[in-house]
């Protein structure tokens, strides 16, 4: 079918569904989920076959899957999400309206809860959009039993015919899809060359639009002193789980970790080392992405300023890769911005500072990243409150005491950050927060209340906490 057609579908459809009161657009998503819940067996076995990620991290994202669009119901069921604001005097009145048809790309490293039916899908539909999918080449099996899911709760709670569409190709499709007039916003998780790419059509375009692409991040980890003096063993178990968690193919792998030069830290280097030493070796998502981390390692590994942190462990097969850990100084990695780059995969660069103001001057040097981490005890902070506030300017997300990789799904959750890691770091793709990539303040002047939504009515026929002449109220 030819992309204009497609596009053109969405839009009747999106004429139709963003006019579906919430309470049946929050049935629709717990459908969906029924749905996937209903084909969970077939949906993971496909994985398995099309991603080699195990089954127990594929049953999980399931379960992941279907509670975020239990969230989104929920979100849109209550509705104060719309953020109402009324002034009596003047009578203006403002609200969040969708935007339109959206394309989503499906992810590589996450087949269900990033992909056809993942986040962006879910926030999406929960704001009245309608959605076009391009399903992932890499898992297109898996891509289309998903979408089975959701033309099957498509059907059963009456949406309009092409709420949802999916579509396979490669880059020409993408580009087509996002540049077709009818397009009104695209959400990518990906690489940073495809997250630019999909920038410059949108850019391009007589109406350009918003690309929401998040590309990538080093998750820099700082360790303070006291907290390598104190637990050194503990951390370096905690960070080898989170370096070779799903070989290391996640967006917030910790892939930078940065500590002073002292006893403390070559023996954490050690211990982590030997931790590394003990994991098995892992296939990755596809060969695409098994051939980029072996020279992404191999280009970091062929500066003199990086050495292999203990002895090499690259006794890697055609199919699996097993963990690496290197090490570099200060000095070189500020001399160098190439070590500064994400490997995508389960490595990571430990960073040896000969004092504080260096240790700063790398966090400073650092582009924007989706998390960055501090490992400290309260005598730590207290010191060290400059590595908290450099963080703050670094990423979305701050972290004390925990490894970055695992990502809630809740309502304060912000999985975006500064450029490169994401192209707008005032929104998030994880979480409820999602729903607002896909809306617009509307204002509604001197409007008769027949006229208004229900959300601006006076008489809030839906409960929802308003903001009326400077009070919330409900």
């Amino acid at each position: 079918m030819q992309i204009d057609q497609i596009m053109q579908q969405a839009a009747t459809a999106y004429e139709q569904y963003k006019n579906i009161p919430p309470l049946q657009r929050a049935a629709f998503l717990e459908t969906i989920g029924v749905e996937i819940t209903a084909r969970r067996e077939a949906l993971v076995k496909t994985a398995g076959e099309e991603t080699n990620l195990p089954m127990a991290r594929l049953n999980g994202e399931i379960v992941r899957t279907t509670t975020q669009l239990q969230k989104f119901a929920d979100l849109i069921k209550e509705g104060s999400w719309v953020e109402a604001v009324i002034d009596t005097t003047p009578n203006i009145r403002r609200m969040l309206l969708p935007v339109g048809p959206v394309v989503v790309f499906g992810a590589s490293n996450f087949p269900f809860a990033f992909s056809t039916a993942g986040g962006d899908t879910a926030s999406a539909l929960a704001a009245g959009a309608t959605v076009v999918v391009k399903g992932h080449p890499a898992h297109p099996r898996t891509s289309q039993l998903m979408f089975e899911a959701i033309q099957a709760a498509i059907v059963q709670s009456g949406m309009p015919a092409y709420t949802v569409q999916h579509v396979t190709g490669d880059y020409h499709t993408g580009k087509e899809l996002v540049v077709h007039p009818n397009t009104t916003g695209v959400g990518f998780t990906g690489s940073q060359q495809g997250g630019k790419a999909l920038c410059a059509y949108a850019a391009e375009r007589e109406t350009p639009i918003p690309v929401f692409a998040e590309m990538g991040s080093v998750n820099p980890v700082v360790f303070l002193p006291q907290a390598l003096e104190t637990r050194s063993a503990e951390l370096a178990d905690m960070f080898a789980t989170s370096i070779t968690l799903g070989a290391g193919q996640f967006c917030t792998n910790p892939g930078l970790l940065i500590g002073l030069e002292s006893p403390a830290f070559t023996a954490f280097q050690q211990q982590l080392g030997i931790a590394l030493e003990k994991t098995s070796p892992q296939k990755m998502l596809h060969p695409g992405i098994h051939s980029a981390f072996l020279e992404g390692r191999s280009r970091m590994l062929a500066s003199q300023d990086v050495t292999l942190s203990p002895a090499p462990v690259l006794d890697f097969d055609a199919s699996a890769v097993r963990p690496s850990l290197a090490l570099t100084s200060g000095a070189a990695i500020l001399a160098n911005p190439a070590l500064k780059e994400e490997v995508f995969g389960p490595h990571a660069l430990l960073v040896a500072c000969k004092d504080k103001a260096e240790l700063l001057a790398v966090l400073r040097s650092l582009k924007g990243q989706l998390t960055t981490s501090v490992m400290a005890t309260e005598e730590d902070l207290a010191q060290w409150q400059e590595v908290i506030d450099v963080q703050v300017t670094l990423a979305g997300r701050i972290i004390l005491n925990a490894a970055p990789t695992g990502v809630e799904v809740c309502a304060a959750m912000i999985h975006g950050g500064p450029y490169p890691a994401t192209t707008d770091a005032r929104f998030t793709s994880v979480g409820t927060a999602a729903i607002r990539r896909w809306v617009r303040p509307v204002c509604f002047q001197q409007f008769p209340e027949a006229l208004l939504p229900d959300e601006l009515k006076t008489a809030n026929p839906r409960g929802i906490w308003r903001l009326v002449d400077n009070q919330f109220i409900r």
